[in-house]
């Protein structure tokens, strides 16, 4: 496991002393300042745990994550980008997905035994994104030194090692104990890992930074490795990692209030980051019939388990709460949601909770879950003429018990949704779908007019688009507080040992 094998480019780990503390963004960030030096850059992450995932082109399935990284480097994604994804789908267990196919759903224990058997799957799919690349900048999982998990390592120092990658240790001092964090985890570690950390990088610094030269100094005398910089706290409007990201625990109400559905096991809640975006608007995910208030429009949103969701929907009373307010204000499902808005939900061959469950019954829909995974790219015209493009993940079949007004066609003629005469309630299995700066536009200004509030601002660009920007600023940013220097010679070897 540990063999160094050459590398067949540069490349560069971003480690992390926890969960947490910036190494996605980090990396997404040197992406976009090699590409925009003109360097053919890529990300890669071997095994990733997430429930915010997305669609390749060639309809593999990846995390979100990776995809903005793929962004950053001015290019579409890829599944080897991030061979190995993990979705929970229970507290115990989670669904494997493979070159950006859904294998089994296996057990932590289970997984544990067969992790190192997926070596060989990551190795093919680091060397083909490093024969066609400069440079492969690789994020780690979680902390570099979790040390009852250093056996059969895939992700942090054990594939540094197997692709011969100098790695970046990051530390978040917004969380405290950044010499714990950064000295703590390199003296943990065994030399031949040790050494394999070439600097350091301090992050989310709030204040002024010259406050804290004394403990750049203290760090490099402690550790002897250079810090590569201190980097500010930045506020960006860029996708977190789901299992910390607080825009779950947000509860201020705006203008204009938007309920969704805190489901347990939600996956996918960046497909309402185009609403999140505007000032006049609050996006509550409410959790009890204590959060619900008076909303003005209510979406239940994908998850990765949909029966146990379903049911936990009604055992919060929320399932009772949205049926009694449907109709009087508009309801939209998106995905799982989408199924649970059905009159049942079946699942005969035990994809997820085996049996069937009684859904809210306010779209004349039956879905039956089925191993087989829908992972397609998705783009059609909406009834009232506006396009939409997304991408659709989903293991059920749906069909409407009568005639129904449909939400969008795709392109090539397939249903891909529904709503009701009034345009009161909704739903559609593409993800994405308030992504386009037109129809969440439209949207907004809508349920602005019928509360009869004002709301100004407008958006003409799309998710992509702001997030191609936000991307711009946080690596503008890190040009200037990194030494680029000492990154150049760490990637390009000449600072080696």
């Amino acid at each position: 496991m540990r063999t160094n094998i050459p590398s067949l480019t540069n490349n560069l780990m971003i480690a992390g002393t926890m969960s947490g503390v910036g190494k996605s963004l980090l990396t997404a960030g040197l992406c976009r300042i090699y590409s925009r030096r003109g360097y053919r850059v890529a990300p890669f992450k071997s095994q990733n745990m997430a429930l915010n995932s997305t669609v390749t082109p060639d309809g593999g399935e990846i995390a979100t994550s990776t995809a903005l990284q793929a962004l950053a480097c001015g290019r579409e994604p890829s599944v080897e980008m991030n061979p190995i994804l993990l979705k929970p789908t229970k507290d115990t267990a989670s669904q494997v997905i493979i070159n950006g196919k859904a294998e089994e759903t296996l057990s932590a224990a289970e997984y544990f035994r067969i992790k190192g058997k997926l070596l060989p799957i990551i190795k093919e799919s680091y060397y083909k994104l490093a024969r066609d690349n400069d440079i492969v900048f690789i994020e780690g999982a979680g902390s570099v030194c979790e040390l009852n998990l250093m056996k059969n390592d895939i992700v942090n120092l054990g594939f540094a090692a197997v692709v011969d990658a100098p790695v970046l240790l990051v530390g978040d001092i917004d969380r405290g104990g950044i010499f714990a964090q950064l000295y703590g985890s390199i003296a943990l570690l065994d030399k031949p890992d040790r050494e394999r950390i070439r600097a350091l990088v301090v992050n989310r610094f709030r204040g002024d930074e010259r406050l804290f030269s004394d403990g750049v100094e203290i760090l490099k005398q402690r550790t002897r490795r250079p810090v590569a910089g201190v980097l500010p706290m930045m506020q960006l409007d860029l996708p977190e990692e789901d299992s910390l990201s607080r825009r779950l625990e947000r509860n201020d109400i705006s203008d204009i209030d938007i309920a969704v559905a805190g489901l347990p096991h939600i996956s996918n809640y960046t497909d309402f980051l185009q609403l999140e975006r505007y000032p006049e608007v609050s996006v509550r995910y409410v959790h009890s019939v204590a959060d619900f208030q008076k909303p003005d429009m209510v979406i239940i949103p994908g998850t990765k388990n949909t029966i146990r969701d379903l049911r936990w929907l009604k055992k919060s009373g929320l399932s009772d709460l949205i049926k009694k307010y449907a109709g009087r204000l508009p309801v939209i499902g998106i995905c799982g949601g989408y199924q649970m808005l059905g009159e049942v939900i079946r699942d005969p061959d035990g994809v997820e909770e085996g049996g069937e469950e009684e859904g809210l019954g306010l779209i004349p829909m039956i879905t039956e879950l089925s191993p087989e995974k829908t992972t397609v790219r998705t783009d059609g015209i909406l009834a009232n003429g506006m396009k939409a493009s997304g991408y659709e993940i989903h293991a059920g079949i749906s069909s409407f018990t009568r005639e129904a007004e449909h939400l969008f066609l795709t392109s090539d003629g397939r249903e891909c949704g529904y709503i009701d005469r009034k345009g009161r309630i909704a739903g559609t299995y593409m993800h994405g779908f308030f992504d386009s700066a037109e129809i969440t536009d439209s949207l907004v200004h809508s349920l602005a007019r019928e509360k009869g509030v004002r709301v100004e601002t407008h958006y003409t660009s799309n998710l992509s688009e702001e997030n191609s920007r936000e991307l711009d600023r946080l690596s503008y940013m890190m040009e200037e507080k990194l030494d680029m220097d000492l990154i150049d010679s760490i990637i390009f070897r000449s600072g080696m040992s």
